[in-house]
Parts: structure tokens; sequence; C-alpha cells
């Protein structure tokens, strides 16, 4: 009896590996911080880098800290609420959408936090703040 040799499909089609990769949660996590970054550039010196989420019709608003990923497909936001609390929110890359806003600071007293991420290759699971 012939055997039939098996093909993987990923090795197969050099393509469909480029799309895939395209979509990881990495390469969101990359735009994400490049659009945080810029948009942390036009805060005024009493304001912070904040994002509302909207999901079954709750809204969350809070002060971003981190922001990590997990490939394939998972996006967390680390934060703080404006009472403080801290927040870790866990999101699909398919049903990610939010808004950056600017807040006001958390303490009056300091100086406004600036995330000033820094993308890393080498970061799975995590960004680093500068």
């Amino acid at each position: 009896m012939e055997q039939i040799q098996k093909i993987d499909p990923m090795t197969f089609n050099p393509a469909a590996v480029r799309i895939a990769e395209n979509n990881y949660a990495s390469e969101f996590y990359r735009k994400i911080i490049e659009m945080i970054n810029d948009f942390e550039a036009s805060l005024n010196h009493d304001e912070e880098v904040g994002v509302r989420l909207i999901s079954f019709g709750q809204t969350v608003q809070f002060h971003i800290e981190d922001l990590s990923y997990y490939n394939p497909s998972l996006i967390a936001f680390i934060g703080r609420l404006p009472n403080g609390s801290k927040v870790k929110l866990i999101q699909n890359v398919d049903q990610i959408s939010f808004l950056l806003m600017a807040l006001p600071k958390l303490n009056e007293d300091a100086p406004a936090r600036r995330i000033g991420f820094k993308i890393e290759d080498t970061c799975e699971g995590g960004s680093k703040i500068l």
C-alpha cells in the first residue's frame, strides 16, 4: 500500500504564514503602542493617557500604565481607575475597540505620568516602560 505524505499547509503556503503573522496580537500591540506614543506627545503637563472601552453597554475608563500581548490573539490593557484601583482588561484582537483620551493626572502633586513605551522584539507578553 502506498503511503500518503502529509503536507503542513503553513509550510506549503508561505504567503499564508505571513498573513497569519500580520494578524498576531504582537502586531496589534506594536500598532497600539505607536498610537499611544503619538497621542501622548500631544498632552498637556497636567494630563495622562487614558482609554475608554465600551463593551456590552458598560463603559470602563482608566489610566494606561502598561500594555501586553499573548500570541496569537490576546491584548491586555493594564492601568488604574480614577480611584486608584488596579485594572487589567484582556481582549481578543478581533474585539478591540477603544478611545484614547486625555485624563487629568491621578496625583495632582506629582508630574504627569508618561508611559514612554519602547517596543522590543523579544518582548512576548509585555512592554517595557522607560
